[in-house]
């Protein structure tokens, strides 16, 4: 746990020693300067948690919010902040402290790859808990249907029980993939990816055609929630992994930038960042390559179910770059007015 805090700990110096202001840019995966979304989560937790906003007014709890934000990440306070979008241009994130679990979004969309920094205010004005999505994530939680941008494909399943719908990875991704891995030796679920621990999506393929036809119980009270975390528990094992993590991010095995959706209808949900955009990827560069959106493989599982039991009963395994040449593309509309996303009552728990 000490060696693990001091690796996250070496984020905060290199941006003390550099200098830089909360509003110079930093390229997204810049391996001594950019913090990835589960590391600043981690910092602002250590730093945020216990501090007292109690008897403040709302304008002075947010600058003096950002002021702790800036300490805690290695940055110097500014003498005012700027109107920026974002708030924290540097790092790509804005905050949001709530005492509620209705985060309101104003004047503008979410954006997809942009940070967002929630802020948990308990008792006594004093801060619980802070938590790290991205855009994406947040579209994912909103059950009001006001983010009419959203992305949608449709899905037919064909004849075959199994697709391989790319049979290589991007050229990006390529040099960096390797035959044979034992993942239950090298890494978690959740882990970044790195050169050398990445298989190539065909051996991926193979590992998972097995699923089909498995079977798991469909209960709970959040159905939706729970038949993801049996899936996923199930693409870790048949994987090899060691063991099942999910921390809520995308893509959902971030150590095999591979996503994991199960579809018990044609209409897949994409969120508000098309599988093939060349947009920068939240994961530290790999051997100075900046990996993208299209470089993450998609497993989609199709299933049935019974009300007792889901049934899965294909597999489709994709690279985002040929997406759209297997699951035809629905066309969205565009929001931009004031957007109100309930934050799930679990939203906070570890």
């Amino acid at each position: 746990m000490a060696a693990r805090s001091k690796k996250v700990r070496r984020y905060v110096e290199a941006i003390r020693k550099s200098g830089l202001s909360i509003y110079d840019p930093i390229d997204i995966g810049d391996p001594e300067l950019w913090i990835p979304t589960p590391e600043l989560e981690r910092l602002l937790n250590e730093a945020l948690m216990g501090v007292s906003l109690a008897g403040l007014p709302l304008q002075t709890r947010s600058k003096v919010v950002k002021e702790h934000v800036c300490k805690a990440l290695g940055y110097p306070v500014p003498p005012s902040f700027r109107r920026a979008r974002p708030r924290f241009p540097g790092q790509l994130f804005d905050t949001y402290t709530q005492k509620s679990n209705n985060l309101q979004v104003w004047n503008e969309k979410l954006a997809p790859t942009r940070r967002y920094v929630i802020i948990r205010v308990g008792e006594g004005d004093v801060i619980t808990r802070v938590k790290v999505v991205t855009g994406e994530t947040l579209a994912l939680l909103d059950t009001t249907g006001t983010l009419t941008q959203k992305y949608q494909a449709r899905l037919i399943p064909g004849e075959a029980k199994a697709e391989l719908i790319s049979g290589e990875d991007t050229d990006l991704l390529r040099p960096f993939v390797r035959h044979g891995v034992d993942l239950a030796f090298v890494a978690s679920p959740v882990d970044h990816p790195r050169a050398g621990q990445l298989l190539p999506i065909r051996e991926m393929f193979n590992r998972l055609q097995s699923l089909v036809g498995e079977r798991f119980a469909d209960i709970g009270y959040d159905q939706e929630r729970n038949r993801g975390a049996a899936l996923h528990r199930l693409v870790c094992q048949r994987l090899g992994y060691a063991d099942y993590r999910d921390n809520g991010q995308f893509p959902d095995v971030r150590h095999q930038l591979l996503e994991v959706k199960l579809q018990t209808s044609p209409t897949i949900d994409l969120g508000l960042v098309r599988p093939d955009s060349e947009e920068a990827l939240d994961v530290p560069k790999i051997e100075g390559q900046q990996i993208r959106h299209c470089d993450v493989r998609y497993a989609l599982f199709y299933a049935v179910t019974d009300g007792e039991n889901v049934t899965l009963t294909h597999l489709f395994l994709t690279t985002g770059e040929r997406f759209f040449t297997r699951f035809p593309q629905f066309q969205g509309k565009v929001l931009n007015r004031k957007l109100q996303i309930p934050l799930p009552a679990d939203f906070f728990n570890d």
